[in-house]
């Protein structure tokens, strides 16, 4: 991570800390490690962020349900599911987004993978990739990014722990947030299924390390309301 980038987040962290409202955030996840251990690992630092993360496994319509029932049952500030679109049937991915949105959950679907928010990182994705592309152009990207200086060759491996400092370690967030949302913006219809390339973890990503102006806002109004009490 280059210092510019790293003294930025450090700032972001220190502007989040100076909040006096903790900000609570479940994170219901598809695979039951690759995001989990990514946003574990983003928030480990972040203190006025408490995150709870439950890779679950299921199918996007099950999990939506299922991130449903724990909103009933507990008390988040916000709640996200994050799911693929892999080969799930056009019309279940839609309907999920949908149903995740009237209950005002919110997702950070990817489409085709996870993996895709990754590669951001490191270059800019356009154009529609086979699925089992992602791991080769992972591995060559941090292989090629210039600071991966170790003997032996780099293979992503989406259960690696480590996958959060690799990702910005050689690569950049703030590069990766900055395609993400480029690519986004070129769709505006709701057939996400379509959407490809595109993710939302960028949306997430904005509001967990304090660069999401509207959530801030939010934020800042719960904290002046606290003061007049």
């Amino acid at each position: 991570m280059s210092a510019k980038i790293k003294n930025r987040h450090e700032r972001q962290i220190t502007q989040r800390e100076q909040k006096t409202i903790c900000q609570k955030f479940l994170i219901v996840c598809e695979g039951k490690q690759t995001e989990a251990n990514y946003f574990d690992a983003l928030t480990k630092n972040i203190k006025s962020i408490r995150c709870y993360t439950r890779g679950k496994g299921k199918d996007p319509k099950s999990l939506v349900k299922e991130a449903i029932t724990l909103k009933a049952n507990n008390d988040f500030d916000k709640i996200w599911v994050i799911f693929d679109k892999d080969e799930v049937p056009n019309n279940d991915f839609n309907d999920a987004i949908a149903e995740a949105k009237r209950n005002d959950i919110e997702c950070a679907w990817s489409n085709a993978a996870f993996e895709l928010w990754f590669l951001y990182h490191f270059e800019n994705v356009t154009a529609y990739l086979p699925r089992d592309a992602y791991q080769k152009k992972l591995s060559r990207a941090v292989n090629k990014s210039g600071k991966y200086n170790k003997k032996s060759k780099y293979q992503y491996d989406k259960t690696d722990t480590e996958n959060f400092s690799i990702m910005t370690s050689y690569g950049s967030q703030e590069n990766a947030i900055l395609r993400a949302e480029t690519q986004s913006r070129k769709f505006s219809d709701n057939n996400y299924a379509n959407h490809n390339p595109c993710t939302m973890v960028f949306k997430l990503v904005k509001q967990l390390i304090g660069q999401d102006k509207e959530f801030n806002k939010e934020i800042d109004c719960i904290v002046e309301g606290s003061k007049r009490k």
